[in-house]
C-alpha cells in the first residue's frame, strides 16, 4: 500500500481561507448539522445561565454597598433596581439589533470593527476574551462556595471541586453546545420555576414565614443619608447582574435556522426572566428588611422569608449551587465563537477557526478551560478574589456596542433612525458611567489586574495580525504571482532496510516523475554491507547511498550529504517513511528519528520535507 506524503507547515492564507474545516474532516449531513444547534428555550441554558444565575450575587452586591450608610439606606435597592431593569431593557433591545445586523455572531467586536474602527474592535474582543475567562472561573467558584456553605466537610476540597466541575464542563461542550443546552435545561427551569415561586408566595406575604429564622424589623422612616456617589456605586455594583446579556449576540450561529429570529427570541425571553426576578427580589428585600450577613446569602434569607426552611427553600438552594456553577457554559457557548471570528480576521492563531466533525471550536474551549483552570489554581478557587475583576471588561463591550451602534444608525439613516440611537446613545452612557465606577472603586481590590490584561491582549492580538501580514506579503497574497514552471526535482528517500514500507515510499518517490535517491544512515559495517547485498538483489531501479557517519547522529550526515557538491543547488525533496500503527499507544513504541530529523531538516536546510505513513492494518 502506498501512503500519501503528509507535508507540514503549508503557508496560512489571509482571512482564514484554510480554516473552514479539519483536515480529513467528514461533513455529518444537513440533518446532522441542524441536531447540533439550537432552538430559542434551548438558548437559556447554553448561553444564558451567566445572567439568571446572577439574580443570586446582583442584588446582594448592591445592599453591600447600601449597607455602608446604614439599615435605612437598605431601601434604596428598589429605585436602583428599576434603574438597571431599565438599563437591561436597553441592552436587551440594543442586542436584538446587533443579532439582526450582525448574524454571523461576536457581538460587539462585530459591531466594533464595522463601526469603530480596529482598535475599538480590538479592545472589544481583548475585553470579551478577559471576561469570558473570568466568567467561568467566578461562576464554578461561586457555585462551589455555595455548596460548601451548605456542607462545611468540602471546604478543603473546594479547588478540586472546581477543577473537577471545569472538566465536566469542558467534556460536555466538546460534545458541542447543543449536548451542553439540553443536559442543563432540567436544573435551568428548576431554578428559574424556583425563583418565582419564592417571589409570588413572598409578594403574599406581609412578614417572614414563621420557620424562616428572620424576625420583623422596623427601619426608622428617618433613613441615613445616602450620597450620589454612593447610589452610583451601589448601581455599578448591581450591574454586574446584567453579565452574560451579549452572549446571544455572539454565538448567533449556534441557533437553528432561521438563526438570527431564534437568537433576537431568545434575548427577550432572557430579559424577561432576569428583568421580573431582579424587580421581584428588590422588593421582597424591602419588604422582609434583608440585609448582607456573613452567614447567609441575601437570596438565601428571602427564599427562607418566602417559603420557609422547608423542602421548596432547599430545592432553591440546591438549584442556585448548580446554575452557578453551570453559567460558566455561557462562555463555552461564546468564546469559541469569538476566536474562531478572530481567527478570520487574523489576530488569533488559525487553528481557532477549525472545527471537527460535531460543530465545535474544539480548540477555543480546550483553551477557556486551561485558561480558566490557571485562574482558579491561581487564587485556590477563592470567589472573593476574583468579583473585584469581574464584570469590567463585559460592560467595556457594552459601551463599545452602543457607540459603534449610534454611529450605524447616523450613517444607515434607516427610518426613525433617531430613536433607535437614542436608545443606543443612553445606554452607552449608563454603561460608561458603570465601567468607570468599576475601574475606581475596585482598581485597588484586583481591577488593576484587568487594566493590564486588556492592553497584553491588544498587543498580543497586534504581533500576530503583524506575523500573518509579513507572511502574506511574502506569498505574494493579493498579486498575480509569475507563470509556474517546471523544474527537475531530487527525491531522496530515507532507507532503514529493504521492507514492504520501503516498497511504497520508493513507489510514492517515483510517482512524482524524478530523480530519485535512496540513502541510508548506517553506523555498522556488517549492516551497511547487507543492507547493500540485499538492496542489489532487490533491484528496484532506484541508486543506494549508504552514509557511513564517524557519530551516532542520523541528522548530520544527512545534512552534509544535502550540502554536497553534487546536490547543493538542486531542488530537493525529502520523503521520510514511517510506521503509523494501529492504535495510537502503539504509537510510543515506534522509531522517533524520522520526527527529529524532519525537523532538524526543515530548521537548517531549504529542502522540501515529507513524512510518508505505512499503515498498518493488520489485528
Amino acid at each position: 500500500m502506498t501512503g500519501e506524503p503528509t507535508v507540514e507547515g503549508a503557508p496560512l492564507g489571509r482571512g482564514g481561507a484554510t480554516t473552514t474545516g479539519d483536515a480529513g474532516a467528514t461533513p455529518t449531513g444537513a440533518e446532522e448539522a441542524e441536531r447540533g444547534q439550537i432552538t430559542s428555550i434551548e438558548g437559556i441554558p447554553a448561553l444564558s445561565l451567566d445572567a439568571i444565575s446572577s439574580v443570586a450575587y446582583g442584588p446582594e452586591a448592591m445592599l453591600v454597598v447600601l449597607a455602608t450608610a446604614g439599615a435605612g439606606a437598605l431601601a434604596k435597592i428598589e429605585p436602583i433596581t428599576i434603574a438597571i431593569v431599565v438599563l437591561l431593557v436597553i441592552l436587551v433591545f440594543s442586542y436584538r439589533q446587533v443579532i439582526e445586523a450582525y448574524p454571523d455572531g461576536g457581538g460587539c467586536y462585530a459591531v466594533s470593527k464595522a463601526n469603530l474602527g480596529p482598535h475599538a474592535s480590538r479592545l472589544a474582543a481583548a475585553s470579551l476574551v478577559v471576561d469570558y475567562v473570568l466568567t467561568v472561573a467566578v461562576s464554578i467558584s461561586a457555585g462551589v462556595a455555595a455548596l460548601v456553605s451548605a456542607f462545611p466537610g468540602l471546604a478543603a476540597d473546594g479547588l478540586v471541586l472546581s477543577l473537577a466541575i471545569l472538566v465536566l464542563l469542558t467534556v460536555l461542550n466538546l460534545r458541542g453546545i447543543a449536548t451542553s443546552a439540553r443536559t442543563f435545561l432540567f436544573p435551568t427551569a428548576v431554578f428559574v420555576a424556583g425563583i418565582y415561586v419564592v417571589i409570588v408566595a413572598g409578594l403574599l406575604r406581609a412578614h417572614p414565614a414563621a420557620n424562616s429564622g428572620m424576625h420583623p424589623v422596623v427601619i426608622p422612616k428617618i433613613a441615613a443619608t445616602v450620597g450620589v456617589l454612593l447610589i452610583l456605586k451601589a448601581f455599578a455594583a448591581g450591574c454586574s447582574a446584567l453579565t452574560g446579556v451579549e452572549a446571544i449576540a455572539n454565538d448567533v450561529p449556534a441557533f437553528r435556522a432561521p438563526r438570527a429570529r431564534r437568537a433576537m427570541r431568545t434575548e427577550v425571553i432572557l430579559g424577561a426572566i432576569l428583568g421580573t426576578m431582579l424587580l421581584g427580589l428588590a422588593i421582597l428585600t424591602v419588604r422582609f428588611h434583608v440585609g448582607p450577613t456573613a452567614t447567609q446569602t441575601v437570596l438565601s434569607q428571602i427564599t427562607g422569608a418566602s417559603v420557609g426552611r422547608g423542602p421548596i427553600y432547599y430545592v432553591v438552594d440546591l438549584s442556585t449551587t448548580v446554575i452557578l456553577a453551570l453559567a460558566a457554559n455561557t462562555s463555552f457557548g461564546g468564546l469559541p465563537v469569538l476566536a474562531s471570528l478572530l481567527a478570520r480576521d487574523n489576530l488569533v492563531p488559525h487553528v481557532f477557526g477549525l472545527r471537527a466533525e460535531r460543530p465545535v471550536y474544539r480548540y477555543g474551549v480546550v483553551v477557556l478551560a486551561v485558561l480558566a483552570g490557571l485562574l482558579l489554581v491561581a487564587v485556590n478557587a477563592n470567589t472573593n478574589s476574583l468579583v473585584p475583576l469581574y464584570a469590567i471588561g463585559v460592560f467595556t463591550g457594552f459601551t463599545l456596542s452602543q457607540v459603534g451602534l449610534v454611529r450605524h444608525w447616523h450613517q444607515r439613516k434607516p427610518r426613525r433612525w433617531w430613536a433607535r440611537a437614542g436608545l443606543n446613545g443612553t445606554g452607552a452612557a449608563m454603561t460608561a458611567v458603570a465601567t468607570v465606577i468599576f475601574l475606581v472603586t475596585k482598581f485597588a481590590g484586583g481591577a488593576w489586574v484587568v487594566v493590564i490584561a486588556i492592553p497584553a491582549l491588544i498587543l498580543l492580538f497586534s504581533r500576530i495580525a503583524r506575523y500573518y501580514d509579513d507572511v502574506g506579503t511574502e506569498l505574494g497574497l493579493g498579486s498575480i504571482p509569475g507563470i509556474p514552471h517546471v523544474q527537475e526535482e531530487l527525491v531522496v528517500v530515507t532507507v532503514a532496510a529493504v521492507s514492504r514500507m520501503t516498497e511504497s515510499a520508493l513507489s510514492t518517490a517515483l510517482s512524482l516523475g524524478h530523480e530519485v535517491v535512496a540513502v541510508s544512515v548506517q553506523f555498522d559495517d556488517e549492516r551497511a554491507a547487507s543492507l547493500q547485498s540485499e538492496w542489489d538483489r532487490w533491484n528496484p531501479g532506484v541508486r543506494l547511498v549508504v552514509l557511513r557517519p564517524q557519530s551516532r547522529s542520523v541528522a548530520t550526515p544527512m545534512l552534509d550529504y544535502l550540502g554536497s557538491p553534487e546536490i547543493r543547488g538542486r531542488q530537493v525533496m525529502v520523503l521520510i517513511p514511517e510506521v503509523e500503527p494501529r492504535k495510537w499507544r502503539h504509537r510510543l513504541l515506534q522509531n522517533q528519528r524520522g520526527v527529529v530529523l524532519a525537523n532538524v531538516l526543515r530548521r537548517r536546510t531549504n529542502v522540501n520535507v515529507a513524512r510518508v505513513p505505512y499503515r498498518l492494518t493488520r489485528d
